[in-house]
């Protein structure tokens, strides 16, 4: 009966994990671009925390906020580790709304990590704020606090001071 449930878990794991594949992967690599500004970070970052979840199998509670959370922070990882951004324009056929606004995306890199995940999370993904919290391990306060300051600061950098 062991080898039984040893057997099971790992496949019960990885067929979670492919449901929030099939149901976020397009969304959150989406949003890692519009964090990132770059497709190559968001394409490894998704694949990264996607692996990442499958090798931790059971071991993942909750394996949607933990893939949000993981492909977040290794993306933040990848722009830290880079000298310099990429201005890249988006490729064709990547982004699937109708009229990407470089001009938001340019103005989303004058924001902190924090406050980009936040306000990506929020309008894009059309997080509540709880559920920021819960996929960045961000606290429901600080959510919050980086909504507001991110929404400040996008309007200085968007030439809408009111």
């Amino acid at each position: 009966m062991g080898i039984v449930a040893t057997i099971v878990a790992p496949v019960a794991a990885a067929s979670e994990v492919e449901a929030v594949y099939r149901q976020d992967g397009d969304r959150l690599w989406r949003a890692l671009y519009a964090f990132a500004g770059d497709e190559n970070v968001a394409s490894d970052a998704v694949a990264e925390a996607f692996a990442q979840a499958l090798r931790r199998g059971a071991a993942i509670r909750d394996v949607q906020a933990w893939v949000w959370r993981s492909a977040f922070q290794l993306a933040k990882g990848d722009l830290k580790r880079q000298s310099n951004l990429s201005r890249a324009p988006m490729p064709e056929g990547a982004f699937h709304d109708a009229h990407p606004d470089g001009q938001l995306l340019a103005a989303l890199r004058g924001l902190t990590p924090q406050q980009r995940a936040v306000i990506v999370l929020h309008y894009y993904v059309d997080c509540p704020v709880r559920e920021i919290a819960r996929r960045t391990g961000i606290n429901a306060l600080a959510v919050r606090a980086h909504l507001s300051r991110g929404r400040k600061r996008l309007r200085v950098l968007l030439g809408d001071e009111r």
